[in-house]
């Protein structure tokens, strides 16, 4: 089973005996890493309360489209139980629905948004997967047909259904597939393949300079986008090695992470495994410079002022674009003022192929879970709207994978007309 380890999955659950289940599928995304929040139509309710569903996912449960009321909000519920629909699509990773009767089919491939479920599969941007549970007459029923025909051709994925006795005493397909085999499959709505078969190494988090055995120079990065990077480099097929300063984050699953401190120690490992790579990202915030002297015993305080001398640090990201031949070499750049021009400056000066630059600080960059990124090259600007990082890394590799393979394919065009 692959993993969802930091992915967020909203849980659509629709009126049908297979709601009994859902519990389980709750538990069994939980398991392989997911966040997990539920919506409930009100047929769903008939078959399995909210407080289950709250209880096993650790979330208030969202059942109202227009709710205004505070009074009506699940008890215990913060701030996240006011999200409206629009808020509960722009968090979503992916959107399962299952069960997904025959009823919500319909309205879904007709893009009614006459309940809360239906109106967050129409305003998410993340993949939606829908699980069909219905009785086997009315799986084969021609209108069903032309609904799921319609969903596929809007790109909504098909888990199931199974086949094998009904709750109704027939015997057929219809059957939602067990919250095992959901599991499994969501995991797989995130691996594209668009780097199947590439070496991307990436730093992340901040570099630590040390002055004495206890104090350093060091930045506010967290590293939460570099292992973002991490997770969807991987899980678009590359064999990944992160190359991550201090941070307190876990190292992502099915990547090779290597811990270091300081700018050099980066630079050394970087420069270890980047003559077989591909891709080259460069998302760690580098101190630029480093004290010229570290102290082997803590600094005792003296006098009112101190100076400190200091000795710039290794440009990892130039060194990369110097190399023959490169690898695509991506640089991220945080900025406070003047960001594009500032972008492209970084892009001439660094010889690199990409810039992706942000503005730091109101809630976005550093030590946030959302970002916003302007991605520069040669040929364009695009913007990648402020959203959760997990989802913005998605699009960023997308993005990265697609200039790799029309550069590399204008590369070997050029060399097979020097033949």
């Amino acid at each position: 089973m692959g993993t969802l380890a930091n992915k967020r999955i909203l849980l659509g659950v629709s009126g049908g005996i297979a709601a009994y289940k859902s519990a389980d599928t709750v538990r069994r995304l939980r398991e392989i890493g997911a966040e997990v929040r539920v919506i409930m139509t009100r047929g769903a309710e008939s078959f399995i309360t909210p407080l289950t569903l709250q209880a096993v996912s650790g979330r208030p449960v969202y059942r109202q489209l227009l709710d205004t009321d505070p009074g009506l909000k699940p008890a215990g519920a913060g701030a996240e139980a006011g999200m409206g629909h629009i808020e509960l699509a722009r968090w979503a990773d992916a959107v399962l629905v299952a069960p997904a009767s025959a009823n919500f089919l319909a309205r879904l491939a007709q893009g009614r948004a006459n309940d809360l479920l239906t109106a967050v599969c129409l305003a998410t941007e993340a993949p939606v997967a829908v699980a069909p549970a219905m009785n086997q007459q009315m799986w084969n029923n021609a209108a069903t047909k032309t609904n799921l025909a319609t969903l596929q051709k809007n790109g909504v994925r098909i888990f199931g259904p199974g086949e094998g006795s009904q709750a109704c005493g027939e015997v057929g397909p219809g059957r939602m597939l067990e919250p095992a085999d959901l599991a499994s499959l969501t995991s797989e709505l995130f691996t594209s393949g668009v780097l199947d078969g590439l070496n991307v190494v990436i730093t992340a988090g901040p570099t630590w300079e040390a002055l004495d055995p206890v104090r350093g120079l060091s930045n506010r990065s967290s590293g939460k986008m570099g292992y973002a990077l991490a997770t969807a480099a991987m899980e678009a097929g590359a064999r990944v090695i992160l190359v991550s300063g201090p941070t307190s984050l876990p190292d992502p699953e099915r990547v090779l992470t290597l811990r270091v401190e300081s700018a050099q120690e980066m630079h050394d490992a970087v420069h270890t495994h980047v003559p077989t790579a591909n891709i080259f990202i460069g998302v760690a915030a580098v101190a630029d410079y480093r004290p010229a002297t570290r102290a082997t015993e803590k600094i005792k305080k003296s006098g009112e002022k101190m100076t400190l001398e200091l000795a710039r640090n290794p440009d990892i990201l130039a060194s990369v674009a110097a190399l023959k031949p490169a690898p695509y070499t991506v640089g991220f750049a945080a900025e406070t003022e003047h960001v594009e021009q500032n972008a492209r400056r970084k892009l001439e000066d660094k010889k690199i192929d990409l810039v992706a630059a942000n503005r730091v600080g109101a809630d976005l960059g550093i030590e946030s879970d959302d970002n916003s990124l302007l991605l520069i090259d040669r040929r364009d600007a695009t913007t990648l709207p402020a959203q959760p990082k997990t989802r913005l890394a998605r699009s960023l590799i997308q993005h990265i994978a697609e200039r790799y393979h029309a550069e590399r394919g204008t590369q070997n065009t050029r060399r097979a007309h020097r033949r």
